[in-house]
């Protein structure tokens, strides 16, 4: 969720920046996993996209989640937009489309993160059944066109909208039409970072692939099993990807500091103000030479808010956000902390895990990354296929999870990957078992799947 930071603190040189992303050290016994995700929200019957106001519509939903919960509402120009716990950490947000996102409370386990997903999805329920709204969990939207989808009032989506043709294809397709799940997880030190950052980029991929599940766009079949993927690879170069520079001599805080200096800016923010600045450089913000804010002077608040305008595969800030992976069924939420966590949170399958990946190029990491939207499971790299990578990533994975040792109920976090395993065993991802029902049972119609795969 794209939540503005407010700290004022002005930004008096780049080693401030630097010490920003330091002050995110954890240690592994205080390391938290937080979960993020998206749906649709359409109305029962009709399977239209909802706008923003009206008796069925995201404002009621929101509304209704208020009076539930007692969370704080976000508003901005008088519009609620979203929700704060401010008690335990989580919140409700609006994207572009008014995709219902939930950003989750940072926790201890894959249990717990279980258990929030879970209770969030119940009481989503007990407010949307009465106004005859559903949701939809897919990583694009599979019949809806870009005029059909309400545009939220939020100011920053306003600005976005504008630029992204600039930059690339299709930009407001991921904002509109897109659903996505996401882990967020720590690191103790920089060198962590490094190599959890390394690990996380490389196989990204083969996350996409287990998890693929956007094989339709307006009612047909888009030729991809993960057209959300492939999205991102005609949004905006300059802010995506697989960043080549991580893997090199030196890499850092210093280095991602360099690399997000260069992005450009898409706002400034000052009080309840957007300020439009698109195009325009972070480092003249920093100098007070922004020619759109002529004087201003960068702040904390403006790092934070411009680190969130960048979307590479996997995104540094003071944690680390896998950004890979298709929205789908409700067991496969908590499945993808569960994959990422066992990975990385244990030394000897990171370790185990960078071995499988250090030897391979930047050409091929670039080349496995445009063909798996497209293949799945079949694309290769280094003569190995995405299913062989991935049965070993969910090998190690388990055993990471095992050691981890925590239990709920009687059993351990390894639990939450069988979802995955089955996939991977069956060499279908979910976008697949989609296609066969459009070819088969469903008779060359996407619509069954607001009933059958509706939450």
């Amino acid at each position: 969720m794209a939540r503005d930071v407010v700290d004022m603190t002005q930004i008096e040189s780049r080693d401030e920046l630097v010490a920003w992303f330091a002050a995110g050290f954890k240690s592994p016994d205080h390391f938290r996993i937080g979960t993020e995700y998206e749906k649709f929200a359409f109305s029962i019957g009709r399977h239209e996209p909802l706008p923003y106001g009206g008796r069925r519509s995201i404002r009621a939903l929101l509304e209704g989640m208020q009076m539930l919960l007692g969370w704080e509402p976000i508003t901005e120009a008088g519009n609620i937009i979203g929700l704060l716990d401010v008690t335990g950490g989580g919140a409700i947000s609006l994207e572009p489309g008014g995709q219902f996102e939930l950003s989750g409370a940072p926790v201890a386990t894959i249990h717990q993160t279980s258990g929030e997903l879970m209770a969030h999805l119940a009481q989503l329920r007990e407010v949307a059944t009465p106004l005859g709204i559903g949701f939809l969990a897919l990583g694009m939207a599979p019949t809806w066109s870009r005029a059909e989808i309400a545009v939220m009032p939020k100011a920053r989506y306003r600005i976005m909208s504008a630029y992204m043709p600039k930059v690339g294809r299709l930009g407001l397709d991921m904002m509109y039409r897109t659903c996505t799940v996401q882990t967020n997880l720590d690191f103790s030190s920089e060198a962590d970072m490094v190599k959890k950052l390394r690990v996380a980029l490389a196989l990204q991929p083969v996350a996409t692939a287990i998890f693929a599940n956007s094989p339709f766009t307006e009612g047909k079949p888009n030729g991809f099993l993960s057209f959300r993927s492939e999205i991102w690879r005609d949004t905006d170069p300059a802010r995506t990807g697989m960043l080549p520079f991580v893997f090199e001599p030196g890499m850092g805080f210093e280095r991602w500091v360099d690399y997000a200096l260069d992005v450009p800016m898409y706002f400034v923010k000052r009080g309840d103000r957007y300020y439009d600045v698109a195009g325009q450089s972070f480092r003249d913000l920093m100098a007070g030479r922004l020619p759109g804010l002529p004087g201003e002077r960068a702040t904390l608040s403006d790092w934070a808010n411009h680190l969130s305008t960048i979307f590479p595969e996997v995104r540094l800030k003071r944690y680390l956000e896998m950004r890979g992976a298709d929205v789908g069924a409700t067991e496969r939420l908590p499945a993808l902390s569960a994959f990422w966590v066992g990975l990385l949170y244990d030394d000897s399958c990171l370790d185990a895990a960078w071995d499988m990946v250090k030897d391979w190029s930047a050409e091929e990491r670039q080349d496995l990354r445009g063909e798996v939207p497209r293949l799945g499971f079949k694309a290769a790299i280094g003569g190995r296929s995405v299913r062989d990578l991935a049965r070993q990533c969910l090998d190690l994975s388990r055993s990471g999870l095992r050691r981890r040792a925590c239990f709920c109920c009687g059993v351990d976090e390894t639990t939450y990957l069988e979802p995955l395993e089955e996939i991977v065993s069956r060499e279908r991802s979910p976008a697949e078992d989609l296609l066969e029902k459009f070819f088969g049972s469903w008779g060359g119609s996407v619509e069954p799947v607001f009933t059958e795969y509706a939450y």
